[in-house]
């Protein structure tokens, strides 16, 4: 796990990107700051009381904010008549709202919340303000899961509850793009509880469909579908099931049919299979705004302000 970060540390080291810690009130947040401040390689903006935070860090307060009507113009334009000047600037006092918006105008890089917020209170500014990247119409939850050397990215993990074959497209080649992101060579598997035809349903169709769109998005994707999940990590057994598929027992990028399966894959990973499971990181938004656990610690938070600010250079 240390080389994991050594490595995006040092992928970052030159990038002079800052992040936004909207929940300035809480000790985790001020504790992670502290130590990326120190560190030099993420610069963190804390929002909050300027009185209440320690001087070496960056602060700023929406209460006296002096650009908030620049904010209030670019929140209403941004909503398209969906509220006035006045509910704006009300809006604007929520801090992920405020430090959403900070983002969507380049005063950052990125923001991390939810130590101190649900994940609804994290991600729905950024749907609205930020909102996904062109031909991305959903945003989805990946996991980077972590053991020793190895590597692979889980998802839909956190979002989509009952993806469509669109959507199981659209994370498979935003899941790719995690990958390389984070020096993981993407090698695409779409799980399911057939292989290759060995059963039939809907739901195995669905798989099927997603594959081949997924391929018309991004054809340079290295993906293959429908599999097990025994054939898309044995060579042995993709050998005797696929025996003609891209993906040979080597994927690294596992998309799951449902956020059931996901939710419970990346949780047997983790806790049968030592695993660490870092996420979820949100996919597809035009900006990095990545969620915590309200549980989470102050290491937690520092770990994902890196993540969140190697996604900003993808």
């Amino acid at each position: 796990m240390a080389d994991f970060f050594q490595e995006i540390k040092e992928k970052l080291r030159d990038a002079n990107l800052s992040i936004i810690l909207p929940e300035g009130n809480d000790e985790r947040i001020i504790t992670a700051a502290l130590k990326l401040q120190e560190e030099g390689i993420i610069h963190p903006i804390i929002i909050g009381n300027k009185e209440e935070i320690p001087s070496v860090l960056t602060v700023i307060n929406p209460q006296n904010y002096e650009e908030m009507d620049k904010l209030v113009s670019a929140f209403v334009e941004r909503r398209k008549g969906k509220v006035t000047e006045e509910q704006a600037r009300e809006i604007l006092k929520d801090v992920n709202y405020f430090g959403t918006m900070l983002v969507y105008m380049e005063q950052a890089d990125g923001l991390v919340s939810g130590a101190a917020h649900t994940t609804a209170e994290t991600v729905r500014p950024a749907l609205q303000i930020i909102k996904t990247k062109p031909g991305i119409s959903k945003t989805s939850g990946a996991f980077i899961m972590v053991k020793d050397d190895v590597r692979y990215v889980f998802a839909d993990c956190a979002i989509t509850i009952a993806p469509t074959s669109e959507d199981l497209a659209e994370i498979a080649v935003e899941s790719a793009k995690t990958a390389a992101a984070f020096g993981i060579k993407p090698k695409v598997a779409m799980l399911s509880f057939s292989t290759k035809g060995s059963a039939q349903s809907v739901e195995t169709e669905k798989v099927v469909g997603a594959t081949e769109l997924a391929k018309q998005m991004d054809p340079g994707i290295i993906i293959e579908g429908e599999l097990q999940f025994d054939a898309s990590i044995v060579p042995a057994i993709a050998a005797k099931k696929a025996p003609d598929a891209v993906v040979k027992g080597d994927a690294t990028v596992f998309v799951f049919p449902s956020l059931e399966a996901g939710n419970i894959g990346y949780k047997i990973a983790q806790r049968l299979g030592g695993f660490e499971a870092i996420g979820p990181i949100l996919q597809g938004l035009n900006a990095p705004v990545n969620d915590l656990s309200r549980g989470c610690s102050a290491d937690d938070v520092y770990k994902l302000a890196y993540i969140t600010a190697a996604q900003a250079l993808i």
